[in-house]
This record gives C-alpha cells, structure tokens and sequence, in this order.
C-alpha cells in the first residue's frame, strides 16, 4: 500500500509520502518537484505496520495535509543521473593523491545529498558492476594477479569501474586494454583492486543518518527495486590450463605470467 499526500498553504507546498511493504514502511518527505529525505521503520509483524501507517497517515489528514491527484507530478525522485554517476566518478579521481583521500570525498560529498541520490548512484553502480560479472573478465584478473578469489575478483571489478566509462567498457570487450592502467599500479607496487568503493554509498547513508549498513540495504532494495541475484558463473578457462590462458590472453600472458601484480 502507498498513499501521497500534499500541504499546500501561502508559505508552503510539502509533500508526504509512504509506502508500505510487508512488516516495514518508507516515508519520503520534502518540498514539492524536489528530491524528498527519506525515513523507514520496520515492525515486528505486517498488522503493527499497518496500524502505524494508518496512524501517520491519520496525523498528516488532520494537519491539513490531502490526498494528492494521482496524475500530478508531486515528487521529483532524485537528481541522480547515469551521466551523473560516471561524472562523480571522474570528478573524484582529482580530489586526493590517492585512492583513500578521494574516497573520503565521495563519500563526504554523497552524503550532503539526499537520501534517493545516494541510493541511485549505488544502483548506478551496480548496473554496470553486475555487467563485469563474466568468466572472460575473470581469466584476465586471474593472469594479472597470480590467481584471483571470488572476493579479489569483486574488488577488481570495483577498480574496473573506477577506471571511468570509457575504459570500463573498452576492457569488458577486450580485457587486454586494461595494460596501460595496470602499468600504472606496476609503478606504485599496488594492485588492481579498490574494495572500499563497493561500500561507499552505505558508508555515506550511515555519516548522513547515523543508521548502520544493514538499515541502507534493506532501503536501497525498496527505493530501487534492485533484486539482483547473481548467476552461477559459467567458466570457459581453466586455471590449470596455461597453454589455454596464453592464447586467451597473450598480451596480459607475456607480461604478468611470470610476474603477477600481488
């Protein structure tokens, strides 16, 4: 169930919104045509929640507050772009020297945002996160590092992307474009991994809100109807085949087989 509901006096125009699933409702707020803040509270059964939802609901009526014409526009759901997204990306690469000070001020910068951008700039992330998920990839980031796990292969699908678009999706095409970025890393010792970037939208929800990483899971899932399960890899290598990865990838063979980063 969800309901909207306008206020609209001499000084203000407000919106109030809440949708109820299951034992949890979210509530989005704010000035009408702009980005609400949002707050969610979960219950210990479906019939508590809808007695709180109709509580609130009953409290926003007798504030004056009236249920708003469906077919009008009334919130505007985030600024959050795709293009946003990849410019954010870039744009942080020029605030530090390394990979922990820029970080911090994604981080930081996301978090003066409202709560839907910082959602749709981690479901932005993941689109194209969940698109790297393939065995190709994998074979590359297990010749250039020695061997790669199912966690390092996560953080080196975060660098990936890091990387900015242009260079994400040339490498998921050819993966051997990716040696000019490695040979950067060759010359600083480090590895092609960055697995803090993977957490920094709940780390900025959680300086922004003070709820925890668990609370932006639960809301990221509501908000962006992510239900991303991931499949069961379907592997065309084999790690005991050298011959077989060689002429895979005979560029990255040549120059990371005998010397791996890591």
């Amino acid at each position: 169930m969800q309901m909207l509901l306008i206020y609209t006096d001499g000084s203000s125009n407000k919106f109030w919104k809440i949708n109820v699933t299951g034992k949890s409702y979210t509530v989005t707020y704010g000035k009408v045509d702009k980005v609400g803040a949002v707050k969610s509270k979960e219950f210990d059964s479906e019939e508590i929640c809808q007695k709180e939802a109709n509580k609130l609901i009953q409290s926003k009526l007798k504030k004056g507050y009236v249920v708003a014409d469906s077919s009008r526009r009334v919130i505007k759901e985030s600024d959050m772009t795709e293009a946003l997204f990849w410019e954010l990306l870039e744009t942080t690469k020029k605030k530090g020297e390394d990979l922990e000070e820029q970080l911090e001020w994604l981080g930081n910068h996301l978090s003066k945002r409202p709560v839907m951008d910082i959602v749709m700039f981690d479901y932005f992330f993941n689109q194209a996160y969940y698109k790297s998920y393939i065995s190709n990839l994998w074979a590359a980031a297990y010749i250039v590092m020695g061997g790669c796990s199912d966690d390092s292969f996560d953080y080196f699908r975060a660098w990936l992307l890091y990387l900015g678009k242009d260079s994400y999706e040339a490498i998921l095409t050819d993966p051997e474009k990716m040696i000019p970025h490695l040979r950067e890393l060759e010359e600083e010792g480090d590895v092609p991994e960055f697995e803090d970037l993977l957490y920094v939208a709940s780390m900025a929800y959680e300086e922004k809100t003070g709820f925890d990483d668990e609370q932006y899971y639960n809301l990221y899932k509501k908000l962006s109807g992510d239900n991303y399960v991931q499949p069961t890899m379907e592997f065309d290598w084999d790690e005991d085949d050298e011959e077989g990865l060689r002429e895979k990838f005979p560029l990255l063979w040549e120059r990371y087989a005998e010397n791996p980063l890591g």
